[in-house]
């Protein structure tokens, strides 16, 4: 579950319901790429903006459509009575794994967290990863904190969101964190432009929002890293600098992926969850560019 690439798709919104017929549309072609495992809701699918009900159909729908691909669904909400309720609602829809973010309103303690994540295992057996999102929770995880997390028999993967922005920085990070973690707990690097640098750092996953669209160009990426083959990586990941300076000049990647789904004809241009507004044409039809300039597939 917690190893090679995990795609992370956008979940389409139209009006005020999931566009079920455009998420098929994107789920075929994750399993069609097989990818190693899906992230499903998570911050690119949308599932701060979702209903408990449209949470737990996309689960449902999500599962029917993996096939046997391993399926982690985020669970991630402010209260932790809500978030128990979507655990059940997630094992019931036959989630492999749980997502779990540290979401608040007030600031959060470390002692918060861990009760949370504690209570959590306690009332699942799924296993856990722990979703480190300081832009969206404005909880930044401790090193300290995920060893104490690791120890808990639930926890089987750390979702780091990015790595510095050198080799041996990265490689540095990545061990300090390790000699914190509970033996067989991996490490996962997310934010796309660091993919590179966690994998050749020794991450053994990728959580990526780029495979949740562009699957087949992911997976050139961590066919490579599971090769050690660091120079490929690299150069694979440069070569995408196109994608990731669409991510930082629209402030992140869910309006890209969107707009990108709609370049593509998987979902309606405007398939956000408002309050999210859609891209401008111009910026859309950048977007269409960049994809053909990469040829992302």
């Amino acid at each position: 579950m917690f190893t090679g690439l995990c795609a992370f798709p956008l979940t389409p919104v139209t009006g005020n319901d999931v566009d079920e017929a455009g998420f098929r549309k994107i789920l075929s072609r994750l399993t069609t790429a097989r990818v190693d495992s899906l992230g499903i809701l998570g911050s690119t699918g949308s599932y701060a903006y979702l209903t408990r009900e449209q949470r737990k159909r996309v689960a449902l729908l999500a599962r029917e459509l993996a096939g046997d691909i391993p399926m982690m669904v985020c669970v991630g909400a402010v209260s932790t009575d809500a978030i128990l309720r979507l655990t059940e609602d997630a094992q019931q829809a036959g989630a492999d794994a749980l997502l779990l973010p540290a979401v608040s309103y007030q600031s959060l303690r470390d002692d918060d967290v861990f009760s949370l994540f504690e209570t959590v295992n306690r009332h699942t057996s799924l296993p856990i990863c722990v979703y480190d999102n300081p832009g969206t929770t404005h909880f930044t995880f401790s090193d300290e904190l995920h060893g104490r997390l690791s120890s808990l028999d639930g926890v089987g993967s750390v979702k780091i969101p990015g790595v510095p922005d050198t080799a041996q920085a990265a490689a540095e990070r990545v061990r300090n964190l390790r000699s914190q973690l509970k033996s067989g707990v991996t490490i996962g690097i997310s934010g796309d432009a660091f993919a590179g640098l966690g994998l050749n750092a020794g991450c053994e996953i990728w959580y990526s929002v780029c495979a949740g669209l562009f699957p087949e160009t992911a997976k050139q990426i961590t066919q490579a890293a599971a090769m050690k083959n660091h120079a490929q990586v690299t150069a694979l990941v440069a070569r995408l600098e196109p994608l990731w300076a669409l991510y930082r000049k629209h402030g992140g990647s869910i309006r890209v992926m969107a707009a990108a789904a709609g370049v593509l004809g998987l979902t309606d241009v405007d398939c956000l969850p408002r309050p999210l507004q859609p891209l401008s044409a111009g910026d859309i039809a950048e977007i269409a560019s960049v994809i053909t300039l990469l040829d992302l597939k």
